[in-house]
């Protein structure tokens, strides 16, 4: 019988320093989000806005509708240099605004780059990767990471992330959120993945802090239901 060789102890992972996460920054003359919280970023709001795969002309309109009815935070996935052009758009709109604009789909370091180029003001990924959200942090913006399990969760609390975001959240059902409340009563989860204004509300039932919408802003026949959740 073949011997089993040990198992090699796994390098601890570093937590991120408190300030790095709680410390504004400032880039030239205008403020960015950097290291500070999302509960400032989201403002008491429980919805933020995802805008994918759309042209830079179309990206800003929704952006502009989304404020317009008063979700504060709004994220641009970076999966390519055409959503990278994207996301500089969404944030130069914001900027007249004084509103964040965030960068989704941050899984690399290069994406990242991308993100911090654009003038991002904080990340987003669909999974936990301990490198890639320590170097979103280091970078001056704050990470919110993809979590599905409790051992995510644990994983990026322990690396000192506040917020976790739920992907995907329409697959875990409203039940995976009921559960992970008694375990985790103080994580402020973001539902993300197939959320809209049919569902949201369920969701925010359930657990979740903030739902994340799309396609419901080119809805007009959602977005009363919309504005009815930011009313309450």
């Amino acid at each position: 019988m073949a011997s089993i060789e040990p198992m090699k102890p796994t390098k601890p992972v570093k937590p991120v320093k408190p300030t790095e996460l709680t410390e504004p920054t400032k880039y030239g003359e205008r403020a960015v989000a950097g290291g500070i919280t999302f509960y400032e970023l989201f403002g008491g709001v429980p919805l933020m806005a995802i805008l994918r795969g759309m042209s830079p002309d179309k990206s800003v309109q929704l952006a502009v509708r989304a404020w317009d009815l008063g979700i504060e935070c709004v994220e641009v996935p970076v999966q390519d240099k055409a959503a990278g052009r994207a996301l500089a758009a969404v944030v130069a709109a914001g900027a007249g605004r004084g509103k964040a604009v965030g960068a989704g789909t941050v899984t690399s370091v290069e994406r990242l780059d991308r993100a911090v180029t654009a003038g991002a003001a904080f990340t987003v990924a669909p999974g936990f990767d301990a490198e890639v959200a320590r170097a979103s942090v280091d970078a001056g913006l704050p990470h919110l990471p993809g979590v599905a399990t409790a051992t995510d969760v644990q994983a990026a609390r322990a690396l000192g992330l506040t917020w976790v975001k739920a992907f995907p959240a329409s697959v875990l059902g409203v039940e995976w959120f009921r559960a992970m409340r008694g375990p985790f009563p103080e994580v402020p989860f973001v539902a993300t993945g197939g959320m809209d204004a049919g569902n949201a509300a369920a969701y925010l039932a359930a657990g979740a802090r903030v739902v994340a919408v799309g396609s419901a802003l080119e809805d007009p026949a959602q977005l009363d239901q919309l504005a009815a959740l930011l009313a309450h």
